[in-house]
């Protein structure tokens, strides 16, 4: 099997717009079977791949976004592979006598010991950190194909010239290396994933989506979205190419994308609502200091991104906490009412979406959020700055971007003997695991979420 992932592909974009100019897909597509892949929840690149390849919600894997809470402070701290503590799709089948190449895939740097060769993704911190296993593959790849190129640098910036030959660049050593490691290694499951899809729709939605509110008809990098998905195109005909008869090809994104319209500015208005003081104001706009928070008269602060990520500051959980745990759920309580009947400054309603984390996931592990917050139904980030004189912003707070998430990616599976079953509605990113383990009659481990679509 060779599974390739790109990160952020949008069923729209797949599917409608660009289906005529992706001949390769759309082959497998006409092949075997294909729809929608709901997201995890947040639908983030962190946690959604390791949702989908372990078949278990975020909760479980205590994995809410790119960073997580450090115990003891009020900070967040990077994740890595060493906060995935429950087993992966190639754990299961190395178990089970298979060779596996996971390549690129987040959440695998450091890379971990596999029945085979394992490639970091682009949270490779660089330098001196390892990036493969067995380390030795690191020289042979670098003297193949020149020095590993993980992600593209400063993404979110005006340069989009050299930010779009950044993207290609990379996107084609990429696929050069799952090649390499396909041909020379002979695994039974490769699995690499591609974030330069990502990065390029961060860059450049607002510039290939006609129906974004910032779009501006003509402008020099209109026809780069068609190009682009030209180009994985070409690239998974040639992995395709490489296959036989008796290999599963299956395609997917751990999320869609969708046009950003601007941002809520949560910590903003958790201090306009007394939920949030600081010892002093902030002299510009700028990202919330903790050393500026007077914790000892602060109930609540946020984290934002995607979504935002609610904390209440809890006595005897946070080091200043101010709420007395049996009072956590009555606070919590009030303040997602107030939340859920949210207005912008012109006092229009802005549509929200809380979640408990221990109400919507099977088990929460880690410092889950107390609230978890999706503003407009993704249409608006939540911004976690503060000092600005809005509630709704129109820009993103970290550098230009067009793009936010959406809730769902793309399936497509053909060959290896998997039923075609043409489009489907209702696949979910839990789906992949089982859908994977089957293909290969791997018995299905205990408490695995999702539908095994291999049959």
């Amino acid at each position: 099997m060779i599974v390739i992932g790109l990160d952020c592909a949008a069923p729209r974009l797949v599917f409608e717009r660009y289906r005529d100019a992706m001949p390769n897909l759309r082959a497998l597509m006409e092949r075997g079977t294909w729809g929608p892949l709901r997201s995890s929840e947040p639908p983030i690149t962190v946690p959604a791949w390791t949702c989908m390849v372990s078949g278990r919600d975020a909760g479980e894997l205590g994995l809410y976004g790119f960073r997580n809470r450090v115990p003891g402070e009020t900070r967040l701290r990077m994740v890595d592979s060493s906060d995935v503590r429950l087993k992966r799709v190639w754990d299961w089948l190395g178990e089970h006598g298979q060779r596996v190449a996971p390549l690129f895939v987040p959440l695998t740097s450091p890379p971990t010991p596999v029945r085979g060769q394992m490639v970091s993704g682009f949270m490779w911190p660089g330098s001196e950190a390892p990036w493969c296993f067995p380390r030795g593959l690191e020289a042979e790849i670098v003297d193949r194909f020149g020095p590993y190129l993980a992600d593209v640098e400063d993404f979110r910036a005006n340069d989009l010239d050299r930010i779009y030959r950044d993207i290609v660049t990379m996107t084609a050593q990429h696929v050069d290396i799952a090649a390499h490691v396909w041909s020379e290694k002979r695994p039974d499951f490769m699995m690499m994933v591609e974030i330069g899809v990502d990065r390029f729709h961060h860059a450049f939605w607002r510039h290939i989506d006609p129906e974004h509110p910032r779009h501006e008809p003509g402008n020099p990098w209109e026809h780069l979205g068609r190009e682009y998905y030209q180009l994985l195109d070409t690239h998974i005909g040639r992995l395709c190419g490489l296959a036989d008869r008796h290999t599963t090809m299956l395609v997917v994104s751990d999320h869609g994308a969708r046009a950003m319209h601007g941002g809520f500015c949560i910590n903003e208005w958790l201090i306009r609502q007394g939920y949030l003081v600081l010892r002093e104001p902030p002299k510009a706009p700028s990202p919330l200091d903790h050393g500026l928070v007077d914790w000892q008269r602060t109930t609540a602060w946020a984290e934002g991104g995607y979504y935002g990520r609610v904390f209440l500051n809890v006595a005897g959980r946070e080091p200043d906490g101010t709420i007395p745990p049996a009072e956590l759920r009555a606070v919590r309580r009030k303040l997602r009412a107030e939340l859920e009947n949210l207005r912008d400054d012109e006092n229009n309603p802005v549509p929200v979406t809380v979640r408990i984390p221990e109400e919507h996931y099977r088990q929460v592990r880690g410092l889950p959020p107390d609230l978890m917050v999706y503003f407009d139904d993704l249409k608006l980030r939540a911004i976690g700055s503060i000092g600005g004189d809005q509630i709704v912003a129109t820009q993103h707070d970290t550098g230009p971007d067009g793009c936010n998430h959406d809730w769902n990616g793309i399936f497509v599976m053909s060959g290896g003997g998997t039923p075609a079953r043409g489009h489907i509605e209702g696949a979910e990113i839990y789906d992949v695991t089982p859908t994977i383990l089957g293909a290969f009659g791997v018995p299905r481990p205990p408490g695995i979420l999702g539908r095994d679509w291999s049959r």
